[in-house]
């Protein structure tokens, strides 16, 4: 007879390993469609081209965490619709408000950025969460890291889409820009998003959310760090007008937001009792 714990261990161990099967596998077919499109020149792939820059990054950030949700957590159905509320909805949200209140942007409007597009992304989990009844750490974490990913993914699509046409269609900015925006979208909106959903549903009980000091803080910390990932380049740029100079600074800020959410997902791992040993 089978051994049931060593056969349950590998399959744990290959559920692990998907999100990089899924990210490899992007890569190749990503890689596959710019060198076809380069060698036909038909328009019709720049979308396919965009569409997978822009989407394999976010959907395999995602998978990462949500194959090590735990036995009884968030489902897939959940995960995916929080992943698309947080990029239609969220998009949609950030495009029809901040209008009014930015007209350019500088260093300063760069955390009314940050304080508008941090609650247009958690509108995805405020969703989910409410029919639900989600309300631990590890729940809000990986339905903040969906809702903000999907927002990245759509967000980057656009920026994508909007290079191609403003450079008459230049196919190696386009490309430029999907993998810078690809490349950062973990250190960014997946995990700002997860940190804030993280407290608001561990502070939450049976769909109800309680917006108390805890929850204040985590959506002005996220703020805060969104903004100056928008505007510290900028500052940067006047006494130090180098890329490097540039990468270092948004990297020290990728890291603050990665260094909260281990902690934040340790924390979840801990108050995380398995009922089957």
């Amino acid at each position: 007879m089978e051994n049931y714990g060593y056969t349950a261990g590998r399959r744990r161990r290959a559920r692990k390993d998907f999100w990089l099967k899924i990210l490899l596998a992007g890569t190749v077919m990503y890689i596959a469609t710019l060198k076809v499109l380069q060698y036909t020149g038909n328009p019709h792939l720049v979308t396919t081209l965009v569409f997978v820059g822009n989407f394999l990054v976010p959907v395999s950030f995602v998978s990462f965490f949500y194959e090590r949700r735990g036995i009884f957590s968030v489902s897939m159905t959940a995960t995916a619709l929080c992943f698309i509320y947080g990029g239609i909805l969220g998009t949609i949200t950030a495009a029809l408000i901040e209008p009014f209140f930015i007209t350019s942007l500088t260093f300063s409007s760069s955390f009314i950025v940050g304080l508008i597009e941090e609650l247009a992304k958690i509108i995805g989990v405020v969703i989910i969460a409410r029919r639900r009844h989600y309300n631990s750490y590890k729940d809000g974490i990986i339905l903040g890291a969906a809702a903000g990913m999907g927002f990245a993914a759509f967000e980057s699509t656009g920026y994508a889409f909007s290079a191609f046409l403003q450079t008459g269609g230049s196919l190696s900015y386009t490309v430029l820009i999907t993998l810078l925006r690809g490349i950062t979208a973990p250190v960014g909106h997946g995990t700002w998003t997860a940190i804030f959903s993280g407290i608001l549903l561990n502070e939450s009980v049976a769909g109800k959310f309680y917006i108390n000091h805890k929850v204040i803080y985590a959506y002005l910390t996220v703020s805060v760090l969104h903004g100056l990932w928008n505007g510290i380049p900028q500052v940067i740029d006047n006494f130090i007008p180098s890329p490097n100079a540039d990468m270092i600074g948004l990297a020290t800020i990728g890291a603050i937001g990665i260094i909260i959410l281990y902690r934040q997902w340790r924390k979840a791992e801990k108050e995380f009792v398995p009922m089957i040993k």
